[in-house]
């Protein structure tokens, strides 16, 4: 089932060159998990943005205290792939109307957020969540936050690609798993082979 009616993606002329977005959609595993499989994106990486410390440990995100957020940093090919698609998948993947929590995950670094790096993806964004809170697609208010990116500092290495590397701990089988396998049949054609 789709959450939209599925935009063509529009590519912007005479740009070859990559963009930057950053999303939090909870665990970072789980938004990896998906992101690494997407047509134009071209590198993914888990890390933490928008909060007030200084390069944080793993362990201080995970206190509450910093301010920051799981997220995963996007460089992606706006010729192959626009920031629309990739916040419809954003979307179709989590939860965006949980404040601070996704499922069983609660805390500040588990809230939405979109991190924007210029004010064309800042559109967008604010653009795709009108559009959805008009057409009523889920059951309860957007509280994905739209902020410029700030603070953004790359996870420890275990962390990056997790569940490429740990496909049957029991998180990734019962949690990144199933928003794989949902991306890949809601989006197939912006699957990679």
């Amino acid at each position: 089932m789709l959450f939209f009616k599925f935009s063509q993606n529009t590519p912007m002329q005479n740009q070859s060159q990559a963009e930057t977005l950053v999303l939090g959609g909870g665990c970072f595993w789980c938004t990896e998990a998906v992101f690494v499989q997407v047509k134009g994106v071209l590198d993914v990486a888990s890390g933490y943005s928008n909060g007030q410390t200084l390069n944080p440990t793993y362990e201080q995100v995970c206190s509450g205290l910093t301010g920051h957020n799981e997220v995963v940093r996007l460089t992606y090919d706006p010729s192959i792939i626009g920031t629309r698609v990739l916040l419809e998948i954003f979307f179709a993947i989590h939860d965006p109307t949980t404040l601070n929590r996704q499922g069983n995950d609660r805390g500040t670094q588990y809230r939405s957020g979109i991190y924007f790096t210029n004010p064309a993806q800042e559109a967008v964004a604010k653009s795709t969540i009108a559009e959805i809170e008009s057409e009523g697609i889920f059951d309860a208010p957007v509280v994905t936050e739209v902020l410029p990116l700030q603070n953004y500092s790359t996870a420890e290495d275990y962390h990056q690609d997790f569940f490429e590397r740990n496909p049957t701990q029991g998180y990734c089988m019962a949690v990144a798993a199933p928003k794989v396998w949902k991306f890949k049949k809601t989006f197939k054609e912006w699957a990679k082979t």
